[in-house]
Formats: C-alpha cells, sequence, structure tokens
C-alpha cells in the first residue's frame, strides 16, 4: 500500500520521480503528488486519482530542482483529495509516509494545544508538525527528526525533505518497507527495488528502527538513538524484470498466461526434470524431525495455505495448525519448541503475517518464508527461504503468485513426506513427475477455456451474488475463486464447503443465483454431485467446473459446463484455479471495473 521515491542527484527529479511511482502503481492509491526543491524553495504537485492526472498537472505546472520526494497514496486517514495527498509541507519541511501513526490522535491534540494549525485530515501531518516544533526549538534537522521518531508509534516508513538543506534526505523505517539506492553522484529512497530499478542495482534494505540520511556521496545509517548502524549492500535482481503488459489489455490477464512459464521455473528450483526426484537443497528446515506445523498469511496466501494443509497432512501425515495472520497474531496460540512455521506471502512483507512471524520466532519455532521477494523482511527474519520465483506481480489480485505458492507447497509437502517415511521413492517420482507435467497442462488449458470463459463471464455479469463451492483442496478453491470475482468485478460471492450448504447457504438458493461448482472427479466427486442436485432442485443456476470423468458421470442440468483434462488430484488445484482465474477477469472487463487496481484494495498490505 502506498509508495515512496526519492532521489537527490545532478540533474531534474520530477520526471524521474514519476517514472518511479508508475513502478509502484501495483501497490494501489488513490492519489500522486511530488515535491522538489529549488534555490531554497520548496513546491510540489498533487492531484487526486491516477498518476496520468499528475502529470498533466506537471505538464501545465513543470517543478524544477535536482532534489525530490514522491508518494502514491493509499487513504486511511481522511479522504482520497489533493488537500490529504502527500507530500505534506509544515513550516519548510516536506514529509512523505507509508503506514498508519497510531498515536496521531494524542500527538494532534498535543500539537494543536501549543498552536499548530492542521490542513489536512492525514495522521502524516503530526510528523511535519512535530519536526517543525523541534526545529523551531532550536534542534537541527538530524535532532528533529530523531526526537520526532521518539514521539511517534505505529507503522510507518517516511521521508523528509528540509528547504534549509539541499544537499540531504532523511528517511526511517518501523514496519513498511524501505530501501537505500546508491547511484554515482546521486543517491535514492524507495518503497521496493522495482522503483528504483531505471535508477541503480546496488541496494541497502533499512530495517525497523533505522533512520537513513542520504546525500549525493553516500549514505549513512543510524538508529532512532543517534548511533550507527551497518546494513549490508546487495545486488537487486529488479532490474532484469521489465513491467509492462506486452500484448495483453492488463497486467492480471498477462500474469494468468505467465503461469505455465513461472511455475516451470519455480519447480526448477525445487525438483529434477530428468530424474523426477527432489532436489537436494538445504532447506533449513528437517521436516522429519518436527512435530507439527504453523501455517499463517493473509487473502490469497492463506488460501494457497489451506491447499498446503491437506498435502502436508495427506502426504507427509504431519499436523498443521492454520489461521489467517490476522487472528493467529493475537490468538496467543500455544506452540513448542518441536514445531515449525510457515508464512506466505507474496510480498513479503505483510504486516499482520510479520508479527505472526515474530510471535513464533520468541516461541522458538523454526522459520520457514514462502514468498516472491527474497529480499523481504519476511525472507530476511526467517531460518529458509522457500522462494516462489513468480517474478514481479503487478496486478493486486494475485494469480500467478497463487499458484506459484502452491507448487511450492506441493513440493515442500513431497519432501516433509520422504522425510517422515510416509512417502517413499517410488511414490515421490510419481508425484514430482505430476508436477514437472503440470505447465505443459496449464497452457492447454488456457488455450482450451478461454472462448468459453468470456462468454460465459458476459451472463454472469448480470447476476449480483454468486456461491462457490467445493470439497478437500477445492473448497479453499471456491474461497479463492469467490475472492477474485468480488475483488475486481466488485460482484457479492462466497466461496464454502460443499457440504456446509444445507447449513446455511441454501437458504438462498434460486433462479437469481449461480452456483459454481468445482468439482474434479476425484474421491469426493460423488458428494459434491449430490449437493449439485440439491442446488438443480431449487432452480439455482450451475455453473460446473469439472475434468472429463466428471463432466460424462454427471447428467445434471447447467448453466454451463467447463470441461479441463482429467489430472493428478496433486496437480488438480493449479489446474483448476485457471478457470477460476479467467472467469473473474472476464467478468470485470466485461463491466468496465478498473481489473489491475482495483478500488480501496492494495498489493502490499503492511499495515494492520
Amino acid at each position: 500500500m502506498c509508495g515512496i521515491v526519492a532521489i537527490i542527484g545532478n540533474q531534474p527529479v520530477a520526471g524521474r520521480l514519476v517514472d518511479a511511482l508508475k513502478r509502484l502503481e501495483y501497490r494501489g492509491y488513490d492519489s500522486a503528488g511530488i515535491a522538489t526543491l529549488y534555490e531554497s524553495v520548496m513546491e510540489r504537485r498533487r492531484a487526486k486519482g491516477k498518476l496520468f492526472n499528475l502529470e498533466k498537472l506537471l505538464s501545465d505546472e513543470p517543478l524544477a530542482g535536482t532534489i525530490g520526494i514522491g508518494h502514491t497514496r493509499w487513504a486511511t486517514h481522511g479522504i482520497p483529495n489533493e488537500t490529504n495527498a502527500h507530500p505534506h509541507f509544515i513550516e519548510g519541511v516536506a514529509v512523505v509516509h507509508n503506514g498508519i501513526i497510531e498515536n496521531f490522535s494524542e500527538l494532534r491534540d498535543e500539537l494543536t494545544a501549543g498552536g499548530a494549525v492542521f490542513t489536512t485530515q492525514t495522521d502524516t501531518e503530526v510528523v511535519a508538525q512535530l519536526v517543525a516544533r523541534y526545529k523551531r526549538q532550536g534542534l537541527d534537522n538530524r535532532a528533529a527528526m530523531l526526537a520526532m521518531l521518539n514521539d511517534v508509534t505505529g507503522a510507518y516508513a517516511l521521508v523528509v525533505m528540509f528547504a534549509d538543506d539541499p544537499d540531504t534526505l532523511m528517511a526511517a523505517r518501523f514496519g513498511p518497507p524501505l530501501a537505500v539506492g546508491f547511484g554515482r553522484g546521486e543517491m535514492f529512497f524507495g518503497s521496493d527495488a522495482i522503483a528504483l530499478a531505471p535508477f541503480t542495482n546496488e541496494i541497502a534494505y533499512l530495517v525497523d528502527g533505522d533512520c537513513a540520511i542520504i546525500h549525493r556521496g553516500g549514505a549513512e545509517i543510524i538508529d532512532f538513538a543517534g548511533n550507527p548502524v551497518e546494513r549490508p549492500h546487495q545486488i537487486s535482481q529488479a532490474t532484469a524484470f521489465v513491467v509492462d503488459k506486452g500484448n495483453h489489455r492488463h497486467f492480471m490477464e498477462k500474469e494468468i498466461y505467465e503461469q505455465p512459464e513461472v511455475i516451470s521455473h519455480a519447480l526448477s528450483h525445487y525438483v529434477d526434470f530428468q530424474t523426477h526426484t527432489l532436489r537436494a537443497n538445504d532447506t533449513g528446515i528437517d521436516f522429519g524431525k518436527v512435530s507439527g506445523l504453523a501455517i499463517s498469511a493473509c487473502g490469497t496466501a492463506y488460501l494457497s495455505g489451506l491447499i498446503g494443509k491437506y498435502w502436508f497432512e495427506r502426504y507427509a501425515r504431519l499436523p498443521v495448525e492454520i489461521d489467517v495472520a490476522s487472528e493467529f497474531r493475537y490468538r496467543e496460540i500455544p506452540l513448542s519448541k518441536d514445531q515449525a512455521a510457515l508464512f506466505i506471502s507474496q510480498s513479503g512483507e505483510t504486516a499482520d503475517t510479520l508479527a505472526c512471524l515474530r510471535y513464533c520466532r520468541d516461541e522458538g519455532l523454526k522459520i520457514g518464508a514462502v514468498v516472491n521477494v527474497s529480499e523481504s523482511t519476511i525472507a530476511r527474519e526467517s531460518d529458509a527461504i522457500f522462494p516462489i520465483l513468480a517474478g514481479p506481480e503487478i496486478g493486486v489480485a494475485s494469480t500467478k503468485a497463487f499458484t506459484c505458492q502452491l507448487a511450492v507447497l506441493a513440493s515442500l509437502s513431497i519432501r516433509a513426506g520422504r522425510a517422515r517415511g510416509t512417502l517413499d521413492g517410488a511414490d515421490e517420482k510419481q508425484l514430482v513427475r505430476h508436477l514437472t507435467g503440470m505447465p505443459r497442462i496449464m497452457s492447454q488449458v488456457l488455450n482450451l477455456i478461454q472462448p468459453q470463459m468470456e462468454s460465459l463471464a458476459r451472463d454472469l455479469s448480470k447476476f449480483k451474488d454468486v456461491l462457490y463451492l467445493g470439497r478437500g483442496t477445492s473448497y479453499p478453491l471456491a474461497m479463492e475463486g469467490a475472492l477474485k470475482l468480488k475483488e475486481i468485478s466488485y460482484i457479492h460471492a462466497e466461496g464454502y464447503a460443499a457440504g456446509e450448504l444445507k447449513h446455511g447457504p441454501i437458504a438462498l438458493i434460486d433462479e437469481n443465483m449461480p452456483v459454481i461448482v468445482i468439482a474434479p472427479h476425484d474421491r469426493f466427486f460423488e458428494k459434491t454431485v449430490s449437493n449439485m442436485q440439491e442446488v438443480a432442485a431449487r432452480g439455482g443456476r450451475i455453473i460446473f467446473i469439472t475434468d472429463e470423468k466428471g463432466a460424462a458421470a454427471s447428467k445434471l442440468p447447467t448453466m454451463a459446463t467447463i470441461v479441463l483434462p482429467d489430472v493428478p488430484e496433486i496437480i488438480a488445484p493449479m489446474v483448476f484455479a485457471l478457470p477460476i482465474q479467467l472467469l473473474a477477469y472476464h467478468t470485470a472487463v466485461f463491466m468496465g471495473t478498473d481489473v489491475d487496481q482495483p478500488r480501496n484494495l492494495a498489493k502490499s498490505v503492511t499495515v494492520e
């Protein structure tokens, strides 16, 4: 959520700031702004809505200066408008901020009592007001910055520019990610390496409690008490990726069609395609010696974890405790040191998931991170990193990251089964062979079902409510289908375990309720068909997603039947994810919504 970029260099920065902000659009935002400093005068341009509004404003009213800060805002405090957009100015202090200042109300009351006049509804303004107050009291810029940091509480990444110092930018991190970029005669701050990729690939990531001061020749990093600290420099791989839509209408469509390729890439890290065995990677977790597994994540990543639970328990006989991170972190769950924990996050920066990780680490558990960004905070704080290698995912609604997470969890469950003796060598080869054949099958499915999904989406767009049903691993997949549809089309949708139909949802069934049933011809198929009969008896409009055997076995009337190839059970969740993704995508396109950046959503949720 939100995005920060800052540059101190030797050439005009306004255009470069906007270009960098474009690379952060995937994080979600509802307004944007930049500020520059030129001849001791700070100026800013801010606009509600998309970045093209800011670009138009800048074309009419350009900004000069070789030092500047930029921001894309996702509203938390105050409505999205120009006044609340960042940067915020107070008495020669300019601030951009990601996150939430939790004690802003108390600070605002205190500052107001001291004569401060607030002009926005944001929590961010207290940061600028505090720094300005300390400067009025005689503190220099560094001391004022540190004094402010010791006043505020919450989760935040901040960059501050001072009108009286054209040679310095200051930043701080406590929660949301922030990186320092090292150039030649210029320096940068950015929310992630992708933002800085056009400028540099030499990055240092700040950790919680870091304050960084950059100038054109380098950087100094201190803690909030002013003591110097060292952070390692690393070469980011973000520059290897070209972030554009190619020949697709939206990033989401592009990312759906990238799945066969990226899953091949992900699997190659874990399995040997020639021998059909698992690679002997040092995982950092000995699954043969753990008594149980705790999994936690948010949103789509949580649903991938639910499917992973089925696999770990079936193939490795390993008990799994799983919760959404926002519940897990407050449940004070009793854990033992002979357990391990897995945390799943596309960005590796999800605030609730990170809090759960730290709770489990404090309890003495071995920590594994299933992440797309191996340089992320969750990865850096884990004992073992299991990269999903999906590449940058720009669409807010996760697609390729979801299926890559599943591919990695499937591989890990097989590894756990071998380590625990519940799978032998023959089992391993058979399961790995199924996984290695999956990208080919996914390519076939995408080409097979595209026209049908586009046509079906026109019909689905006419309804206001949709129900998804599934059993086994198809139950979390039903929840994922519902999540995708409501995220990007804004149609109300719910996913249920098919066996729960009679325990409430059946009351909703009538001719105005499409029911999407996900039912490969597996060991649950007959029971799921029984639930379909209950829907049909009440006039429900069934959309049946099944395989060739399932289509042949069921003779129930349907609104539509999507027939996929017969596939082994372990890869069914990845293959059956494709029609639910395409159905949501085409429905949203037909309805004219903002597919890649749906309203009120953000790609990386770095506050509670």
